[in-house]
């Protein structure tokens, strides 16, 4: 009974997602085609989305080049190299306490260090900056709970095999917690692709019919443009919004499973090794 409970909970939490999406699709398929996905729009009131998608995607993958790896450096300190005295557990503190500062906060971080201590004004790469440092606090967390959950067995049998605590730790312990390392890539993805107060700040545009040529260019971008027309615009239609927003479900839930493909494929690979 207590297993049918659970299981029963569990189905209720997923009725409004299918709910939304199911909506979603209803009021916003109709408009998808090649036309509306692979062509730049020449109004705000209508046309193709190729600039907002190509701004977003190539914005994502930007702030995760800025902010995995140095999560990542971060997380094996914590895990492997740091002691565990009061200015570790003030680390911890202050990391749990950045994850929780509303993002419009990092959006005016960003403004002032990046668009204009740094004079990199507002574009892909003051974007992608801001959205890392945003993204820092939560990499940082399930990166150091996956090298965490590592045995110290194994740290144990490869340092008595002779190897270095280096090389245990990049050949060990950083491939046995992969699964949980694209767990916080998914979760920051999803993150940097819906955001629409950071971005506003430091690189969206309100219209550019033409894809930005370089990273010092601003972008048009899915959440700010959903924005846009949804409050500002009076002239677009339902259609047309519903559209724009089924598209943004539609990537960060494609880059979510490809990422919990190659999560998958990672924990097969573990398993084998075991």
């Amino acid at each position: 009974a207590g297993y049918a409970m659970i299981y029963s909970l569990t189905a209720l939490a997923f009725i409004p997602l299918v709910a939304f999406i199911v909506y979603l699709i209803a009021k916003g398929i109709g408009r998808i085609n090649f036309e509306f996905l692979f062509t730049a729009s020449a109004s705000m009131e209508s046309g193709g989305i190729l600039a907002p998608l190509f701004g977003t995607i190539v914005l994502t993958l930007a702030s995760l080049l800025f902010a995995v790896p140095i999560s990542l450096l971060a997380a094996v300190y914590l895990s492997e190299y740091a002691r565990k005295d009061k200015w570790f557990r003030i680390i911890e503190l202050t990391i749990v306490n950045l994850a929780g500062v509303p993002s419009v906060v990092y959006g005016l971080f960003g403004l002032g260090l990046f668009v204009i201590f740094f004079g990199l004004g507002k574009s892909i790469v003051a974007g992608a900056l801001t959205m890392a440092c945003m993204s820092l606090p939560l990499l940082v967390t399930v990166f150091y709970q996956a090298l965490k959950a590592v045995p110290v067995t194994l740290r144990e049998a490869s340092l008595a095999l002779g190897a270095s605590k280096l090389s245990t730790t990049f050949r060990i312990v950083v491939p046995t917690a992969l699964p949980g390392i694209f767990t916080g890539v998914i979760l920051a993805t999803g993150r940097i692709a819906g955001e629409t107060a950071p971005v506003l700040f430091t690189v969206a545009a309100y219209y550019m019919p033409t894809l930005p040529q370089s990273l010092s260019d601003q972008s048009m971008l899915l959440s700010y443009h959903l924005y846009v027309i949804s409050t500002q615009n009076t002239g677009v239609k339902e259609e047309q919004k519903y559209a724009v927003t089924l598209v943004l479900v539609v990537l960060v839930l494609v880059v979510n499973l490809v990422a919990i493909w190659a999560r998958a494929r990672a924990r097969k690979k573990i398993g084998n090794l075991g």
